[in-house]
């Protein structure tokens, strides 16, 4: 087993894992982040789409020992005072989903996208979306989602990262699953 220490969606958890445990294990699991859901198995559909340390990742291919001092954010960690993030907005006025199995890995990827790339073109947007695959939509409503969020994602950035979750008082923020004080804050984002 070994100790890891991440935070999620603004919480920081410590938590002893087996090594070979992957990320979207853990998130589901231990911390009940079921929104990242698990489609492929095999990193190939993008549905388990996270963000560590403001980058898209998919947490099938990354163990949960590789976030330990990490931030991670999840799908459940955008909203903030029950106002839905920008890109979750675009996704519901642009009616972008179908069945929504993969809506929560594709709304990660745009932010991670938009992260990058405030103000993408049509062709930018496809090809940063590539990686995730919906096989009900056809992803015309998908890129007008992402373009109808893109500015006000970029708004956002101006004065705070757009994926970064709501801060929480000071008390509630650290949670221990293993009995343990958790770190006040994870340092070493990369």
């Amino acid at each position: 087993m070994s100790q890891i220490s991440v935070e999620v969606d603004g919480v920081t958890y410590s938590d002893m894992v087996e090594p070979r445990t992957l990320l979207v294990q853990y998130l589901r699991e231990n911390l009940g982040k079921v929104g990242t859901v698990i489609g492929c198995d095999t990193s190939n559909c993008g549905s388990c789409t996270v963000l560590l340390d403001g980058r898209s990742v998919k947490s099938c291919s990354v163990l949960a020992v590789q976030a330990d001092g990490h931030k991670v954010t999840t799908i459940e960690g955008l909203a903030t005072d029950g106002q839905l993030h920008p890109v979750q907005k675009a996704f519901h006025n642009q009616h972008a989903l179908q069945c929504g199995f993969c809506t929560p890995g594709m709304i990660m990827a745009t932010c991670g996208l938009l992260g990058e790339n405030p103000s993408p073109t049509e062709e930018e947007v496809r090809e940063g979306l590539e990686g995730n695959l919906c096989r009900c939509t056809g992803y015309q409503n998908i890129v007008k989602a992402v373009l109808e969020a893109a500015p006000e994602v970029a708004q956002m950035s101006a004065g705070e990262s757009p994926v970064e979750p709501a801060t929480q008082p000071a008390g509630q923020r650290a949670h221990t699953t293993t009995g343990e004080a958790a770190a006040a804050s994870v340092g070493g984002a990369s």
